[in-house]
């Protein structure tokens, strides 16, 4: 059963080509959206949380993440150039091993996109803020700019300790986070809107973020000392990992351009070039920005009980950092919850870091649009293919757009986001982001065997080094995450298959015998999209 019910390859482009999406990108938009994707929280935001787990080392932390999703991307270019249909991993899956694992990607891919979408959301709304504080001279209420109070409740209501730095976390923290719940529901309105108009926007965001952090590399890198870099491991190898897991995050937004495959002009070129070219750029930023970052204020992490880090993100970071600023003390990279514009204020760039402020305020929603797009492209097919509601699927009849689970993702992401902290919400998108890698890179080497003769426009070399990698590398990021991301993704999975085995399965078009194919998609249920002039309607008269 849990190989059963697979679609053919044919059976799914037929599908997208009866209910595809209109083709309007190319080789250089899917290059910028998936700049966009990549460049944003992770850079700008997660520098400070991958300090905290391994200091200086996290310049290895940026190398082992970007080797994972390097060998991840080959991955997804062979299978993206060879099915190109929305879907992402999900899609790939179906048609490899079955209905129930490309179910179980697909809710997983739920923890990616729009779990991640909160996340940089936060991420948006700390830039916001600070740069209220420090550019106009305006403090925004923490108690509605940020949720540490209302985390710090909960845990000591389950009957954590009540330590000095919780305590402090639930005199100073907040309980909701207006901003972030703000943007998510612009980009939600932006992406209803349309594919194009989203995709122009994000092309000027893209040039903002990548002007930014040039100007940001060209004034710290002179500089930087040595002395920044010791000890360069504190937290030894786990510390390294640790921020790895916690920082591939800052990497995955380059498979989003393989979601927009179903609406790329010559796919079979253009999404291996998106893919590859994004991730490479952005792999240069991030090393050269962590280190200027690093080499000109220091990155050594805050440590708890026992000489362990404390977690970042947590209520009891937060309540530290605020103790250390209320004692008069300069705050430390690994507080900052702006790092890249705190860094550029502590060298005496005050100026400019307000300015990469407002870069990191415009361009941060270009992330949120990325990843929301990633969402509701999976939904569609999903729900397209009988496994969620066909309600999902309906495509706005002006717009052309999927608008309902657009809708319906947007304000689960503004929920998400005004409730929990950027690192934890970044470690949740993980662990579903790394279980859909591992089986893309599966469902490239079944492929391989089971349909050697298929065009490959763009063929994973080596294939069986790099997917094995692949597959190691996301295994050994997934169990250097927290506990409590660990554990999200079976929880959620169970969760997962309570849905399908109650309700997807029975209605799949799969297993009612509708797979796609033209002649046995007949009764499926159409999009309530009006046919264009001439087109032959379902009783085959003419529109």
């Amino acid at each position: 059963m849990i190989f059963g019910r697979v679609k053919s390859l044919d059976a799914i482009m037929a599908t997208a080509e009866k209910k595809g999406l209109h083709r309007t990108l190319g080789g250089f938009q899917l290059t910028m959206l998936g700049i966009g994707a990549v460049i944003g929280t992770g850079i700008f935001v997660l520098t400070s949380e991958a300090a905290q787990k391994a200091g200086p080392g996290m310049m290895l932390s940026f190398v082992v993440a970007g080797f994972v999703c390097a060998v991840a991307a080959l991955c997804y270019s062979e299978l993206a150039s060879m099915v190109p249909v929305s879907g992402s991993a999900y899609t790939y899956t179906y048609a490899v091993m079955g209905e129930l694992l490309a179910w179980m990607v697909g809710w997983a891919l739920i923890l990616e996109y729009a779990v991640g979408a909160s996340a940089v959301a936060v991420g948006w709304s700390n830039y916001a803020v600070g740069l209220l504080r420090n550019g106009l001279g305006v403090d925004f209420p923490s108690i509605i700019s940020n949720a540490d109070g209302l985390n710090a409740r909960v845990l000591l209501a389950l009957g954590s300790d009540a330590t000095p730095d919780l305590l402090k976390a639930v005199e100073v923290g907040g309980w909701i986070n207006i901003p972030a719940i703000f943007i998510a529901l612009m980009v939600t309105w932006l992406l209803v809107i349309g594919t194009t108009e989203s995709a122009r926007v994000n092309a000027v965001l893209v040039a903002i973020k990548i002007a930014a952090l040039t100007l940001f590399v060209a004034l710290t890198i002179p500089v930087m000392k040595g002395q920044n870099f010791e000890p360069f491991m504190p937290t030894g190898g786990a510390g390294v990992l640790g921020a790895a897991a916690s920082i591939f995050f800052a990497y995955v937004g380059f498979d989003a351009v393989s979601t927009a495959a179903e609406e790329t002009k010559n796919p079979q070129r253009n999404v291996p070039i998106g893919l590859i070219a994004s991730l490479l750029i952005c792999t240069i930023f991030y090393l050269l920005v962590a280190a200027g970052a690093i080499g000109a204020i220091g990155a050594q992490p805050e440590m708890g009980a026992a000489g362990v880090p404390l977690a970042p993100g947590s209520a009891e970071m937060a309540g530290r950092c605020a103790s250390l600023v209320a004692g008069g003390a300069l705050e430390p990279l690994v507080c900052s919850k702006e790092a890249l514009a705190h860094v550029l204020r502590e060298i005496g760039w005050s100026k400019v870091g307000n300015l990469l402020g407002i870069a990191a305020f415009l361009a941060l929603p270009s992330v949120v649009l990325m990843m929301m797009f990633g969402q509701t492209r999976v939904f569609f097919t999903m729900a397209r293919d009988g496994l969620l509601p066909e309600k999902l699927a309906s495509v706005h009849p002006r717009y052309r757009t999927p608008h309902v689970v657009t809708i319906v993702t947007g304000c689960a992401a503004a929920v998400a986001a005004a409730l929990l902290p950027v690192g934890k919400l970044a470690d949740y998108s993980n662990s579903g982001t790394l279980f859909a890698f591992f089986m893309v890179a599966i469902s490239v080497l079944v492929l391989r065997k089971t349909d050697p003769g298929r065009k490959r426009p763009f063929r994973t070399p080596l294939v069986w080094v790099i997917a094995p990698l692949a597959m190691v590398g996301c295994l050994g990021l997934y169990i250097s995450l927290p506990l409590t991301a660990i554990l999200v993704l079976p929880v959620w999975g169970a969760v997962g298959l309570l849905i399908y085995f109650g309700y997807s399965r029975r209605r799949s078009h799969v297993g009612r015998g509708l797979d796609g194919v033209p002649e046995l998609d007949a009764d499926a249920p159409p999009l309530p999209v009006p046919p264009l002039p001439g087109a032959p309607t379902p009783g085959g008269k003419q529109a």
